[in-house]
């Protein structure tokens, strides 16, 4: 009987010992699986941060190459703006400060100077304005010196009067900037698209401004609208007829003193050296200080014709009465 107790207490012993054995083993699986699903899942959130990272820098590379993608085409955009298109032209005539007419294309063409105003000389109805035939004799003066060529914006080439509307150069230099800079003319007329020089444009009257050059030397002379004020132009005959008086009481004296004392062909000989003097003094008469017979002698030394402001000018030879004498 004690061993048969001894045999059970010994089976059940081996029982429970058994019962803890498998206990454990359980517990350290589930510890085990539990250590290895929490390694996966923070693996998992490690991959997924990565792969976060990575598209974040895929998402930023992209914009950064879009944007210098963007920037090129700007800056090849701006390349191509700034380059100058400029088409070769002859002058044919000048019409006053702001206006051309040109030999374009086997045409004859009239051409509006773009963003500028000068003042009037020669507008039908209006009287000529201060410092309107400064700026109509500057002008022929620019484009009478060198290679003229034009250059069209990317707007209307034309505007309601049928005017060629351009951008104006002569060897490569640009003529509205001169007469900007010079004080001859104001930034006006703007209408878009064709603004490409507008900013340049504006510094230069700025600068003329600041300088109180011509057409800004008079307080409201120059405004957004236009230019207030009309001048007279002077008589050019009633100045040159002094000296010719002058010259015939010349003429009397010296064939007074030739004739009590030499004979017949002695007042013959004071008659024609006084007809030289007369045509001598032909010169002061007319303003200049260097005579020249005719336009062709005159364009030996000043193959572009000369201003009224110049030594050499004569009113016989502005044969258009536009101050400039002699030009082609």
């Amino acid at each position: 009987m004690k061993k048969w107790l001894l045999c059970i207490g010994a089976l059940s012993l081996s029982f429970s010992l058994a019962a803890c054995g498998s206990d454990s083993a359980s517990t350290d699986k589930t510890d085990s699986d539990s250590k290895k699903t929490t390694q996966q899942e923070d693996k998992g959130k490690q991959e997924k941060k990565t792969d976060q990272k990575t598209e974040i820098e895929k998402q930023s590379n992209d914009k950064s190459a879009d944007s210098n993608k963007e920037e090129s085409i700007k800056s090849s955009a701006k390349e191509t703006s700034d380059k100058k298109k400029l088409v070769d032209v002859t002058l044919n005539k000048t019409v006053d400060g702001d206006t051309i007419k040109v030999n374009y294309k086997g045409e004859v063409k009239t051409v509006r100077y773009l963003l500028v105003d000068t003042p009037e000389t020669k507008k039908p109805n209006s009287c000529v304005q201060p410092y309107g035939e400064d700026a109509s004799a500057r002008n022929k003066q620019l484009v009478n010196s060198g290679k003229l060529q034009l250059e069209f914006d990317i707007g209307d080439r034309t505007d309601k009067y049928g005017r060629m509307l351009a951008y104006v150069f002569v060897d490569g230099k640009s003529v509205q900037e001169t007469l900007l800079k010079e004080g001859l003319a104001r930034v006006a007329y703007v209408y878009e698209p064709n603004t490409k020089y507008l900013g340049t444009y504006e510094k230069d009257q700025e600068a003329a401004k600041n300088k109180d050059l011509k057409i800004w030397s008079k307080n409201g002379y120059a405004t957004d609208k236009g230019f207030n004020g009309c001048v007279t132009k002077p008589k050019k005959s009633a100045t040159a007829s002094k000296p010719v008086e002058k010259s015939v009481t010349t003429h009397k004296s010296t064939t007074t003193h030739k004739s009590s004392s030499n004979s017949s062909n002695s007042s013959g000989s004071s008659s024609s050296a006084s007809s030289s003097s007369n045509s001598a003094q032909t010169s002061p008469s007319t303003g200049g200080t260097e005579y020249f017979a005719n336009c062709t002698e005159l364009r030996k030394k000043y193959p572009h014709g000369v201003p009224s402001s110049h030594p050499a000018y004569q009113s016989k030879m502005d044969r258009d009465h536009d101050n400039f004498a002699c030009e082609r």
